[in-house]
């Protein structure tokens, strides 16, 4: 995996007035309720045109909390999260783990020997993805992210490209529209992932395809552990500080309900090392990717955090003083279906039964005999 030290150096001084929490940890930041003022992006810092769509049934949706488990995210304060990580003096000092997945996600689209003309980049972020492809495998790309500042800050690359402020979740385009569609870690916050798997969909053509990644089950376990452990031996019980995400069997059967066929969906792992729990979160932070469930606790008390950060350090800490964080990612290619692709045999069409596949290599060590 990505192995990567962080200097344990405190940045107290590049934190906004309403991200400040009485003590001064990173911990403490990380799980403060992220806010404040942002601007409507009207053009991107390239010089390329932003378009800005906002469906009103996600605003609705966003700007009260969910019922259960079918709005467990709040995402104006995702978005808020999001546009404030944007913005810090160095948001690329945090884009490590965006930028490893993006090109695996790139390496699958290069996998695919064909061209296509038309792309679209959903939760593109500041262009983890598309800093990797060339023309020879996208001509034109459109990116959607619903942080207008993190596309202010999208790379330079060979492909045209347009801009488009949205909310994943309401993706603002006609059906059939383009030929292959991709995604890296954004997924795991939409509140709707069977709905946002059934947009992706519609607007893929036909023998059209999607190449996405989102995190997994296993994603920050250690972290997980450690703050559980502590708040129940200092508070007496626990509350949820990382999101919930899907697990592997789920994401293949919503992709199979959303139409598409041919399925492909495969886990890895990264891990990455820090000098401790701390560093941890504030990596987390400046992702934008702190905790935004309705059911979080606001509040860390300093007791807990000190408690975490030696369950941590004794629980899962190397030799050389540093502490894992382990990041599971699920890959997941899928096909819009056209009759031209190929199709799997009808059942029962077989002519050889696999008992007798089995006897091959004994008749064929029969014959050097």
């Amino acid at each position: 995996g990505v192995q990567r030290m962080r200097s344990a150096a405190s940045s107290d001084g590049r934190l906004p007035p309403w991200e400040r929490v009485p003590f001064a940890c990173p911990l403490m930041r990380a799980a403060a309720l992220l806010g404040g003022p942002s601007s409507l992006l009207r053009r991107a810092s390239s010089g390329r045109w932003c378009r800005r769509f906002w469906a009103a049934s996600g605003e609705a949706a966003a700007a009260s909390p969910g019922s259960g488990a079918r709005s467990p995210f709040d995402r104006q304060l995702k978005r808020k999260q999001k546009n404030w990580a944007a913005l810090q003096p160095e948001p690329a000092k945090y884009d490590y783990l965006r930028e490893e997945v993006g090109g695996r996600v790139a390496d699958r689209v290069y996998d695919i020997a064909r061209t296509f003309p038309l792309a679209l980049d959903v939760g593109c972020g500041s262009g983890y993805i598309a800093q990797y492809l060339n023309k020879e495998a996208v001509e034109k790309l459109f990116q959607v992210d619903m942080a207008e500042n993190a596309l202010k800050n999208t790379m330079e690359t060979e492909i045209p490209t347009v801009s488009v402020v949205a909310d994943e979740e309401f993706l603002p385009f006609k059906e059939d529209t383009f030929d292959l569609v991709v995604s890296s870690l954004s997924l795991h916050w939409v509140n709707d992932l069977p709905k946002a798997f059934r947009e992706i969909h519609q607007v893929l053509k036909p023998d059209g395809v999607f190449i996405g990644a989102m995190f997994g089950g296993e994603t920050l376990y250690e972290l997980r552990c450690s703050l559980q452990l502590a708040e129940l031996e200092r508070e007496g019980g626990f509350s949820p500080h990382i999101s919930p995400f899907t697990d592997v069997t789920d994401v293949g059967h919503l992709l199979g309900r959303a139409g598409f066929n041919t399925l492909t969906v495969d886990t890895d792992e990264i891990q990455v090392n820090y000098p401790g729990m701390f560093e941890v979160m504030e990596d987390l932070q400046g992702m934008g990717e702190s905790n935004c469930s309705w059911n979080r606790k606001p509040i860390l008390h300093r007791e807990t955090m000190l408690a975490a950060a030696a369950i941590y350090q004794e629980m899962y800490g190397s030799n050389d003083g540093s502490v894992p964080a382990t990041f599971q990612i699920y890959y997941m290619i899928g096909w819009k279906f056209q009759e031209s692709q190929a199709r799997p045999a009808q059942r029962g069409s077989a002519t050889v039964s696999l008992g007798d596949l089995a006897k091959i290599n004994a008749f064929i060590s029969g014959e050097k005999k």
